[in-house]
């Protein structure tokens, strides 16, 4: 493959955020403030957001998160996998293989840009008239990418931080969402978990309109 629009998502972001790392008025123009984009010259600040972050650890961290889920997603050749303790996983083929190169990116492309948009309209309609509300960072439009592969490849195992043995995607998914709901009620984390959920939604709808048999797929995992 010549092109790969994952590699250049990750490029263009860690450019943009290294640039806003070291200029605090262009990480200021960028970031997603509800109350600021009411104005239809900073519509902009919709997406611009999922180009800056934080610091290293935040954007290593959505990076390699995108990188790894978003990989299984749109060049996963389908497949059986056998892990160390026997367990076995089908692999379905990823969005490449399933729609040709072309339309597989413009998937993944869609996926990942508006489910970025979709992210913050929760946060946008509840903080709206709040100027002190400020958030960045490409995580609600990773999530949407992550969600999108658990549907479309249920089963596949994700070894996840802290925890020693890989949990199969439609366990972790549910459980992921269940505690982002916790959080976002608990608050006081300094993390929109509302636009996690929100990318989440997105990325899951998505799906199950491009491909309505991944949802029985998934539910079927279960019983």
């Amino acid at each position: 493959m010549t092109f790969n629009i994952l590699i250049l998502i990750i490029i263009v972001t860690a450019g943009v955020s290294l640039k806003a790392f070291n200029d605090r008025a262009f990480l200021e123009r960028f970031m997603f403030i509800p109350y600021l984009s009411k104005d239809p010259g900073q519509k902009y600040r919709f997406l611009s957001h999922t180009l800056i972050h934080a610091d290293w650890g935040h954007l290593i961290f959505n990076m390699l998160s995108l990188y790894f889920l978003g990989d299984i997603l749109l060049n996963q050749v389908g497949g059986i996998y056998e892990n160390t303790s026997g367990d076995v996983f089908i692999l379905e083929s990823g969005l490449n293989e399933a729609y040709g190169e072309f339309v597989g990116q413009a998937h993944f492309l869609v996926i990942y840009v508006l489910g970025g948009l979709f992210a913050t309209l929760w946060p946008f309609l509840r903080n709206k008239d709040n100027p002190s509300y400020r958030s960045l960072g490409a995580s609600g439009a990773v999530s949407a990418v992550i969600f999108a592969s658990i549907m479309w490849n249920p089963t596949v195992p994700l070894n996840i931080m802290f925890i020693p043995l890989p949990i199969p995607a439609y366990i972790f998914g549910p459980l992921y969402l269940a505690y982002e709901f916790f959080a976002h009620k608990r608050g006081g984390t300094g993390i929109a978990h509302d636009a996690h959920i929100g990318g989440a939604i997105f990325g899951v709808l998505y799906v199950l309109i491009i491909n309505i048999d991944k949802g029985t797929s998934f539910i079927g995992n279960f019983f």
